[in-house]
């Protein structure tokens, strides 16, 4: 069995995660722990609930009617190899996933599924409103497939 530590899955979807009204799964630990983070929640990894990959896709595949998830956290990438599981089950979704490592940290497996990807740190300075999807200047969200 897979398991992944789940912090929540937004009851309401966002219009902020990335194109379209969108699912957005929070994933619980972060090894980054950004000052300023809006979702210190998710920093311990034991304080997630533990969901299997499969039965989390059936409930994601519940609630995202349109097919449109933002994977998000805390660092989605502290439990990369789960992830490519979720993803996996997920495969005919319009995924997007944020994460504030640079984009050479996130392995190639795990791209091959995404349609959109933010990266980078949230640094606090640099907080911005005014850029679509990215919480501070810093960051880059991006097309990856058309």
């Amino acid at each position: 069995m897979s398991v992944l530590f789940v912090n929540s899955i937004l009851q309401n979807p966002s219009l902020c995660d990335g194109y379209g009204y969108r699912t957005v799964l929070f994933l619980q630990g972060c090894d980054i722990r950004c000052k300023g983070c809006q979702n210190q929640s998710s920093w311990e990894m034991e304080k997630g609930s533990k969901w299997d990959s499969h039965e989390l896709a059936l409930e994601i595949r519940k609630r995202a009617l349109n097919k449109k998830l933002t994977i998000s956290g805390g660092e989605p990438l502290m439990q990369k190899d789960v992830l490519i599981d979720l993803l996996e089950e997920l495969k005919d979704f319009d995924l997007c996933l944020y994460t504030g490592h640079s984009k050479e940290e996130v392995p190639a497996n795990i791209i091959s599924y995404l349609k959109y990807l933010k990266t980078g740190p949230f640094i606090e300075k640099l907080k911005t409103s005014t850029q679509a999807f990215v919480g501070s200047k810093n960051q880059v969200f991006e097309t990856l497939k058309k």
